[in-house]
């Protein structure tokens, strides 16, 4: 994987510590549509390792053996759970999943849609298919926030040179 300069990776951690913390505040539709996608010179993977608040995200892409798939898959959307995202999850599961290869590349697959989506456009509901094998995520907006399965997304994306990032708070559980 190609190192990233310190600049960069600074860069990046500021925009998402920003991004993150503007979760706190419930924002109005108009804002969050109005809140301008980030450019990131870089992969999906190369902007998610440049991300701190991403790093057991990064941990469990390199275990399940996805940095390739997910540095040069053209045109995807990754929602992107954050570190507290993977601490709320119930007793050891994180370190259950990180055991087992084929339950966590479910998990992590789960997380990413093959097409470019923008979770911030959907109000009503709409159903978008994900890299796992028939199953679907939901992306509508309630209580005053997108969401993905009810998972609350940052209204700030990321823009890598192979498809969208979107920040969520909570880790999405596939049917499986």
């Amino acid at each position: 994987m190609m190192k990233l300069s310190s600049s960069i990776v600074a860069v990046l951690a500021i925009v998402f510590s920003t991004s993150l913390s503007a979760q706190v505040q419930p924002e109005t539709m108009a804002s969050c549509l109005s809140t301008d996608i980030v450019e990131f010179d870089g992969n999906i993977v190369e902007a998610a390792v440049a991300t701190p608040a991403l790093s057991t995200l990064v941990t469990a892409v390199e275990v399940a053996g996805l940095v390739d798939a997910l540095a040069t898959s053209e045109g995807i959307t990754v929602y992107a759970p954050t570190n507290d995202a993977f601490d709320a999850l119930p007793g050891n599961l994180v370190e259950t999943l990180l055991a087992n290869t084929d339950l966590l590349s479910a998990v992590l697959t789960f997380h990413v849609s093959p097409m470019m989506v923008d979770p911030r456009r959907f109000v009503d509901g709409y159903r978008r298919s994900t890299l796992l094998d028939g199953q679907f995520v939901f992306i509508d907006r309630t209580q005053g926030y997108s969401r993905v399965n009810n998972a609350r997304v940052n209204c700030q994306g990321v823009q890598a040179s192979n498809g969208l990032v979107w920040i969520i708070d909570s880790v999405l559980i596939p049917a499986i």
